[in-house]
């Protein structure tokens, strides 16, 4: 277990393509990084690691503030190590010192390639947890958005692009950009985000989702973003400046409007409910064209057969597809299979279906705020969905 996490925390500052590329590629340090801790590794390979050390110092040291800082640092580090040999205490196993001794190598080596990090000027953090909202800039490294706090988006020479409040994120249409520069900011499984561009754009995105975004709409140009998964979008009005959802093989294109889009890749179908205004749908074989394209009314559903390549409409009642926004689940005639993956995706939990009967039988249900040992519960009394948990799963049997 040490070995796995030294070897993780060290990649984790690894993520930068600047950093590997002024190193070693990123397999072949994980390679040798894994011989060095179980004792198989050559003279030859531990001179690399060596030098690859060397080549951290050369470049960070020089930059440490002072010695408090760099014992800070590996202080902090040693933390999580220790932590992990209290919870192994108890097994009363022989003290590794090989393992030991390599710790203290790589603290070392972990130490110094924080502080090169910030030297570059990245803001990629030592690990990013599974569960957390993420924002990748401009030049790719990735900042953490934390929902109880307050933070500033800046662009590689420090000027103002945005402000995070909370659970949302404002970009300012007055920043100084004036070419395209996109971010993407992606919403884990069991969460939600509200993200305003730059033009009084709203988009909600629900969770397991990505969106890519211009931090300013250019004047003359077409606004054009980029979504994976599933999104509520508010489209501030701008006859000027069409504004363009691409979503894979599916484009949107609107003027100002309201509407659901879900384009999740594992899904059959990319489906668009319009709520106000009016959207026009093409694919991207098709192009934009008027007078072909398809053309949705308030209260109709377009979807798009990936397998089919063909849209086709209905009339639907547009709150039971944007009821997510309220932390609610609303299933209407639905197969059971994709009911699954929407839990997977409400809750954050994995489901094992072993009961292949039931994948494409077709349900109604409606849950609220509840957890999902309630909304199994009921799909058991309902529906004699029969269940067990196993460790991380959830098995239907």
């Amino acid at each position: 277990m040490l070995k796995k996490r030294l070897s993780c925390e060290i990649m984790a500052l690894m993520g930068s393509y600047e950093f590997i590329a002024i190193t070693m590629q990123e397999k072949e340090f994980r390679k040798l990084l894994d011989k060095y801790l179980n004792g198989s590794i050559s003279e030859e390979e531990e001179n690399l690691l060596n030098k690859f050390k060397e080549e951290l110092k050369l470049n960070a040291e020089p930059n440490f503030q002072n010695e408090t800082e760099k014992h800070n640092i590996e202080k902090s580090l040693w933390t999580g190590i220790n932590v992990q040999k209290s919870a192994n205490s108890k097994n009363r196993k022989p003290v590794n010192w090989k393992i030991t001794a390599a710790a203290a190598v790589f603290i070392g080596i972990i130490a110094t390639a924080y502080i090169f990090m910030q030297n570059l000027g990245l803001n990629t953090p030592i690990s990013i947890p599974e569960n957390a909202i993420t924002l990748q800039l401009e030049d790719g490294s990735i900042k953490i958005i934390e929902e109880d706090q307050t933070a500033k988006v800046l662009d590689k020479n420090g000027n103002l692009l945005g402000q995070q409040k909370g659970n949302q994120l404002v970009y300012k249409e007055t920043s100084a950009v004036e070419k395209l520069v996109y971010n993407t900011l992606t919403v884990p499984y069991g969460k939600n985000f509200e993200l305003q561009l730059s033009d009084g754009t709203t988009a909600h995105l629900n969770a397991g989702s990505s969106l890519k975004y211009p931090v300013k709409f250019l004047k003359g140009e077409e606004r054009q973003i980029f979504i994976t998964g599933e999104a509520y979008l508010n489209v501030a009005k701008d006859s000027l400046h069409p504004f363009i959802v691409n979503t894979g093989e599916l484009s949107v294109r609107v003027l100002g409007t309201q509407f659901n889009v879900s384009a999740y890749p594992e899904d059959d179908a990319t489906d668009i409910v319009l709520v106000e205004g009016s959207v026009s749908l093409f694919t991207k074989a098709d192009g934009y064209d008027i007078d072909k394209n398809t053309l949705l009314k308030p209260g109709i559903k377009g979807s798009f057969d990936r397998e089919k390549n063909s849209i086709t409409t209905k009339a639907v009642i547009t709150s039971i597809y944007t009821s997510w926004m309220d932390g609610e689940l609303i299933f209407r005639n639905m197969s059971f299979e994709n009911i699954l993956k929407k839990l997977e995706r409400h809750y954050d939990v994995v489901i094992v279906n072993n009961n292949k009967d039931l994948s494409q039988k077709y349900f109604n249900a409606n849950f609220g705020s509840e957890p999902i040992g309630n909304v199994l519960e009921e799909l058991k009394m309902n529906y004699g969905v029969d269940y067990v948990v196993s460790g991380d799963e959830i098995i239907i049997n």
